[in-house]
């Protein structure tokens, strides 16, 4: 059994980094949402805003390594342009996928969602935990920041749902390979 580097690399990518941020979610939403109800039967003990805290920087963490290892390693190596002359496009992920009319959408819608709308998630999510951790329990109060605070939050969501399904898609079609290959298993012949 073995893997090369760049494959390495991706699902480190995605489902290292961007399904632990997806994951993270639930919780995240669900101990927001239950601080700051306006019904809300007790305050939060500053253990829960100490975990609410650790919790919510460690999905900023997440969310900026799974932005910048796809934009600075991943994305380098699908744009990588074939030297002239060559026929088989299977290492140069974009040019196979615009090299036929029935996957260059995956490029121009999906590549591009990536490229660019996939970068909300991080600057989002730095925004909610900004504001949680900086009123802290006063986030209870105003309900506009509450609902400020769950709608980046959801947008942050929203934008990572999006950019992981064309991730996955965009690999099926036309995967990031190559690099030394590393060697997980021997099999025993």
């Amino acid at each position: 059994m073995e893997i090369s580097t760049r494959d390495l690399v991706t699902v480190l990518h995605g489902m290292g980094f961007g399904a632990l941020f997806m994951l993270a979610f639930s919780g995240a939403m669900a101990e927001l949402y239950r601080m700051s109800a306006s019904a809300a039967a007790t305050r939060p003990s500053s253990r829960e805003q100490t975990l609410l805290a650790v919790y919510l920087i460690g999905m900023v963490v997440l969310a900026w390594l799974t932005v910048f290892s796809g934009a600075y390693i991943v994305y380098p190596w699908y744009r990588a342009v074939p030297p002239a002359g060559v026929t088989d496009l299977s290492e140069y992920p974009r040019r196979l996928l615009l090299s036929s009319g029935r996957t260059s959408e995956w490029h121009n819608v999906g590549m591009e969602w990536k490229e660019h709308v996939s970068w909300l998630a991080p600057i989002a999510m730095t925004m909610v935990a900004y504001v949680a951790l900086k009123y802290r329990r006063a986030i209870t109060r105003p309900r506009r920041m509450r609902t400020a605070v769950l709608g980046f939050a959801a947008a942050a969501f929203v934008a990572t749902g999006i950019a992981g399904a064309f991730g996955a898609f965009l690999n099926k079609y036309a995967p990031v390979r190559g690099g030394s290959v590393i060697v997980l298993m021997e099999s025993e012949k």
